[in-house]
């Protein structure tokens, strides 16, 4: 049976979504029909209002409620040690283990020849301000280690020469992402990272 064009569509836009498969898409898409109309209203509501309402610190690029974010306002953190992640998910991962006291910057990507993305599509005009900005002395790479990850980390190896650059300690298992490992690897793997 074919499902009514609405229900279809609902179920290919699930599906845009990482790692949804089309049965999950379906399932996410008949939980919703089976939801009272107050639910699906508050839900589409909160969809609505996310790009409105969403927006970046002007330093790290975080997703934030403020134009600078509660870490880069504030004065204890070391402004000469930068941690590069790919996305918010990684820097949240990464601050819940306290063990990192300096600045954070999201690319919000990483280079992948497949996909078409180069170094001109990420934020590394962006980036090279704020290491001129803060006299930045160590970059730390929080980036995942996937073949994406590892051409992102020398590519930014090439482009800071002169710079102390590290990496996180392979604590954390090869081809994972950072929001999936527990608090005390990524404190490990921070307090053991390794050169570059």
């Amino acid at each position: 049976m074919k499902y009514p064009a609405y229900i279809q569509d609902l179920i290919d836009h699930f599906s845009r979504f990482p790692s949804v498969g089309p049965k999950t898409a379906e399932r996410y898409a008949f939980y919703l029909l089976n939801q009272p109309a107050s639910k699906t209203q508050s839900l589409a509501q909160a969809l609505q209002e996310l790009p409105k309402k969403s927006r970046r610190c002007g330093q790290c690029r975080v997703f934030s409620d403020e134009d600078i974010c509660s870490i880069c306002s504030d004065n204890k953190r070391r402004q000469d040690l930068l941690c590069i992640v790919e996305n918010s998910q990684d820097l949240t991962v990464i601050e819940k283990s306290k063990q990192f006291t300096g600045l954070y910057f999201i690319l919000d990507g990483l280079l992948n020849t497949l996909e078409n993305i180069g170094p001109e599509q990420l934020p590394i005009t962006k980036l090279r301000d704020i290491i001129i900005k803060n006299k930045v002395q160590e970059i730390i790479i929080g980036l995942n280690f996937t073949l994406e990850g590892e051409s992102t980390s020398l590519y930014l190896k090439k482009l800071f020469p002169d710079l102390k650059l590290t990496r996180l300690a392979r604590g954390l298992p090869a081809g994972s992402d950072l929001e999936y490992a527990d608090e005390l690897t990524l404190a490990n793997a921070l307090k053991y990272r390794n050169n570059l």
